[in-house]
């Protein structure tokens, strides 16, 4: 579905630090900067894919968005409502607009609930259906993901992975939000069932006019699906840029090793595709590197590069940057 221009969900700045406690009894505490300093903007009906290592704060970025986690600095606007000064009872309308598929379908379904108990729980929550009506509205959610209508009374073991998060996607759907945080909701697939998933938000995108924001660490996928994508280090955002933009005019040098690293089908074109392979291990969050989180691992860094960190700017067309080597 094509934006309407108007942006649904605004990040600004946004923060989410944890407290470690070390040292006998935890005495000593050190600061774990999970996300820091992180803005973007997803329009209407438009999906921003989130791309980066494991344990570069994708994730947080989604549940932070979301309130599981409290923000601890920044602000998160949805519609223009400042979410991140809510108290719990207050973020309740908006738990119905926003919803979340969970990255592992096996963890995510409570194994003692029937399937329509699955479905139904957040319409019970909202208030939303009662009797024939809500048997109705999971009847309807369960088709809408492809399963069949005896499947509702079957527990989560009865199915395969494919099927679980079929049902978690029911379950997101079930309160007819307008955004919905994907968090590599297909990670823990057969490659085979990936793409029949990935197609099917694709159709329910179209169908409902919802706006994604796809965690993945897949690239090409993330390609496949998005309409604006942006690459995350160590807690920062690095780059944000339109899908074709990002992936053919490439600036920062973490997003040309990460998409170097991606496999291309064809072998003599692979051939002649020079591989980035960046030296070193990820700086610890904990102990992050001054200056660009990035420098102690670019082949290019200079003594700016360690001595202030790079702002993210706009290079032309919304193409955003923080490197102090791109202009």
């Amino acid at each position: 579905m094509a934006s309407d221009g108007v942006n649904l969900l605004e990040v600004r700045n946004l923060k989410k630090y944890f407290s470690v406690k070390k040292g006998l009894f935890g005495r000593r505490e050190n600061v774990l900067k999970a996300v820091d300093d992180v803005s973007f903007a997803i329009k209407k009906g438009e999906t921003l894919g989130l791309v980066g290592e494991s344990g570069c704060g994708k994730t947080t970025v989604g549940r932070t968005i979301l309130r599981l986690y409290d923000p601890t600095d920044g602000e998160i606007l949805f519609n223009g409502v400042q979410l991140q000064s809510l108290k719990q009872k207050e973020l309740l309308p908006f738990r119905k607009r926003m919803q979340m598929i969970f990255q592992d379908p096996y963890a995510s379904l409570d194994p003692r609930m029937t399937v329509g108990e699955i479905i139904g729980d957040p319409l019970d929550v909202h208030k939303m259906y009662q009797g024939k009506d809500r048997a109705d509205r999971i009847k309807e959610l369960i088709e809408l993901v492809g399963l069949k209508p005896d499947h509702i009374n079957r527990y989560p073991h009865e199915f395969s992975g494919g099927q679980r998060q079929r049902i978690g996607i029911a379950r997101a759907l079930a309160v007819e939000p307008e955004f919905i945080v994907c968090d590599e909701p297909i990670s823990a697939l057969d490659v085979s069932i990936q793409a029949q998933v990935v197609n099917m938000l694709e159709e329910l995108q179209d169908k409902f006019g919802l706006t994604y924001l796809f965690i993945s660490h897949d690239l090409s996928m993330v390609r496949h699906i998005s309409h604006k994508v942006g690459v995350m280090y160590l807690g920062n955002l690095v780059e944000i840029a339109d899908v074709d933009e990002l992936y053919t005019n490439m600036q920062h040098p973490y997003t040309k090793a990460l998409l170097s690293a991606v496999p291309i089908p064809d072998p003599d074109l692979a051939e002649q595709t020079e591989r980035i392979r960046l030296q070193g291990d990820v700086p610890s969050p904990l102990n992050p590197p001054p200056g660009c989180p990035f420098q102690t691992r670019c082949a290019f860094a200079v003594s700016a590069c360690r001595e202030a960190k790079p702002e993210l700017r706009d290079i032309g067309s919304g193409h955003k940057v923080a490197c102090h080597l791109v202009q």
